[in-house]
Formats: structure tokens, sequence, C-alpha cells
């Protein structure tokens, strides 16, 4: 499971990406809300962590954004005041709970147990053609067949089922899969689809990874 941790206050931030990472969680944090909406829009977080106040945009404004864009992450809001109407207006900007600082660690856990938990099997596995990839255990399956993938194929092999057969450019990939501030470069990408290739062969799936020239990869599923 990968967590967006939105936060301006770097101690915070990192304080609650040791507590996450700690029950297992994948997290990165961004520290304003311009990058905290952009990291959003990749599609990969299963949960967002989003304090109200940020620099450039506030969490209600980052929440209103991806809500009208149709982005459905989960969002957890953090925020210094407690009143009925912040609380109120947080909600309505699209936030699905709301904590108020300063919060008990087992509460802030709860919440993300139970955001995570309300997803039921949206976020338990993705299915293309006559194979599905499992998000709790990293492996990928046609009948009776499987194939556990590392961390870095697992990423890139989700950020293709996710899209569904629409091309995905090897920036965007390494964005997702890299971060933005990695020194991965394309060659990664294109590593990482021949192993993925190789693996998808060895259990006999319909799938396949397709280059498109200048415009990334995609998914096809041959017809049995």
């Amino acid at each position: 499971m990968k967590i967006l941790v939105v936060e301006d206050d770097r101690p915070l931030a990192a304080s609650l990406q040791t507590l996450l990472e700690d029950r297992g969680y994948e997290v990165e944090c961004a520290y304003d809300g311009e990058a905290g909406a952009q990291y959003a829009r990749l599609g990969v977080y299963d949960l967002m962590i989003l304090d109200v106040m940020l620099p450039k945009l506030d969490g209600r404004q980052v929440a209103r954004q991806l809500r009208a864009e149709r982005c459905a992450v989960p969002i957890l809001m953090l925020t210094a005041r407690s009143g009925l109407e912040d609380r109120v207006e947080g909600l309505d900007a699209g936030a699905d709970y709301y904590l108020a600082k300063p919060f008990d660690t087992r509460e802030l856990l709860a919440c993300v147990n139970a955001l995570l938990r309300r997803q039921g099997g949206q976020v338990d596995e993705l299915v293309f053609g006559n194979t599905s990839l499992d998000l709790a255990s990293s492996t990928l399956a046609c009948g009776e067949r499987w194939v556990r993938l590392s961390a870095r194929e697992f990423d890139v092999m989700r950020c293709l089922f996710q899209a569904k057969g629409r091309n995905l450019p090897k920036e965007t990939i390494l964005a997702r899969v890299w971060g933005y501030d990695s020194n991965a470069v394309e060659n990664h990408v294109e590593v990482y689809v021949g192993f993925l290739r190789k693996k998808l062969a060895s259990i006999g799936s319909n799938v396949r990874i397709a280059a498109a020239r200048r415009l990334g990869y995609h998914l096809e599923a041959d017809e049995e």
C-alpha cells in the first residue's frame, strides 16, 4: 500500500513517514499543496494524508481540485483547527475523514486502516485480459500459474494495469515509480519492462506489454 503525506512541517512529515513505514506501508512526502496535488494525480496512492495549512495551495483547495478531476484517492485531512465549521468545510471539500492536531498515533493508524478497508476489493486486485495483479502479495497470476514480482517490477506493472490499455509515456512511469527527484533514466523503464514481459510469458498470460513509438507502453490482451 502506498501513502502520500502532504505536510509542510518537515519533522512531522518525517515522523509520520517513519510511523507508517514501520507498519509496512510505502510512504512518500510532499511539502506544499501544489506538489501534493501533482503527486496525487499520478494515481498510484492508496491514501493521502493532507494537512490543511500548506504553502501555495491549502489542503482544502487541493482536495477540491482532485475531486473536481475525479481523483478518488481517500483523503485523511489534518488540521490544527478542530471547530465544527472547520470539520464541515474540510469534508465538503472532499476529505473522507478529518483529524485535529495534536492527535494520538493510535487514532491516526485507526483512521488509516479504516479508510484503506473502505476501498474493499478495489485495492486488492487489478485484472487485465486473463491475468491478475494481486496488490497485497505483489504476485502476477494467470489461472493456476503465478509469479512474485520485485518491488520495482510490481510498481511498473501496477501503473500499466491501472492505465487499462492507455499509453503511458516512459517519463510518466519514471515519475510514478522512481519519483520526481530520482536520477533514474528511461533505460531503467525499458529494463523492467523486459523483466515483466518474461514473467508474463512464464505464466502463460495473454497480456503483452506493447511499445508505441514516442508514446510509451500499454497493455494488450490477445484473444484466446
